[in-house]
């Protein structure tokens, strides 16, 4: 038996396992519903850090364990390309929101 690759959120939220084309057509008219966070960088970091998670509709675990859907991305700054991966929406809030206090940390190291 195969494991399911692609994801699309249902009506309430949650992941529904789809084939590849389903996926493909809910992205393109669904796409701004992939993400659950945006955040920006504060002081100096303001206006060149961005911190994003969104739910990525793919599975980056395939091989065992739960389906990891979710993850958030640092753009810009020292944290440049760091990133979380998670198997719930309300582990990606919780991660975005711990990565962001990583961001403004690094922003007071460089002090």
């Amino acid at each position: 038996m195969s494991r399911t690759l692609t994801y699309i959120l249902n009506a309430v939220g949650a992941p529904e396992p789809c084939d590849t084309v389903t996926w493909a057509l809910w992205l393109e008219h669904h796409g701004s519903d992939r993400q659950i966070a945006d955040d920006r960088g504060e002081g100096e970091q303001a206006g060149t850090v961005r911190i994003s998670t969104v739910f990525t509709g793919i599975d980056l675990n395939p091989f065992s364990g739960p389906a990891i859907l979710w993850e958030t991305r640092v753009f810009g700054g020292e944290l440049d390309g760091e990133s979380a991966r998670y198997t719930s929406r309300e582990a990606a809030l919780v991660g975005h929101q711990a990565m962001c206090r990583r961001v403004g940390q690094a922003g007071l190291d460089d002090r």
